[in-house]
């Protein structure tokens, strides 16, 4: 089946077969090698891009289902040679050690400072009070992405300095 993708605010027309993932296809058919196959089940968060805006686990959707929407995986986060804020923030922090991850959680943060700037809540948001964006928050927003090296805290400092810039 054709589909029409923009990726990265390029727009692609590739065919695929029905039952590919948009991880699969961005990686295999446009060499976008950026965002990572980590569980292939949606359950590390590796494969983390945006779609239309908001965060999807790449490995589990269908690239099909993307089709005529904007993706934004790693490699469109940076503004050309100035990186993103919360990129700027991974690398002053040391938000990753391996980096395998690091795409995914930074696809992942660029989503969560956004469902917190329009005011979307956390299972750890208090009914009475607005959000603030602390470790809690921060760390709630983030668990859907896993690191295998144990670098929370820097992840956790990161989004936190680049909510601020």
């Amino acid at each position: 089946m054709e589909v029409t993708l923009t990726v990265n605010g390029v727009r692609h027309a590739i065919d695929v077969d029905t039952r590919m993932s948009l991880l699969d296809t961005v990686r295999e058919r446009l060499a976008l090698t950026g965002s990572k196959k980590g569980c292939d089940q949606g359950q590390c968060g590796a494969c983390t891009m945006l779609v239309d805006g908001r965060r999807v686990v790449s490995c589990l959707q269908l690239a099909i289902a993307a089709d005529g929407r904007e993706v934004t995986t790693i490699e469109g986060i940076a503004d050309r040679d100035r990186l993103h804020p919360v990129q700027q923030a991974f690398v002053d922090l040391d938000g990753y050690q391996c980096g395998y991850c690091t795409p995914g959680q930074i696809c992942s943060a660029v989503a969560v400072l956004q469902e917190y700037s329009d005011g979307w809540p956390s299972a750890v948001t208090a009914a009475d009070e607005p959000a603030a964006l602390d470790e809690v928050e921060i760390r709630e927003r983030m668990s859907g992405n896993l690191c295998r090296c144990g670098a929370y805290a820097g992840i956790v400092a990161a989004v936190g300095r680049a909510a601020e810039a």
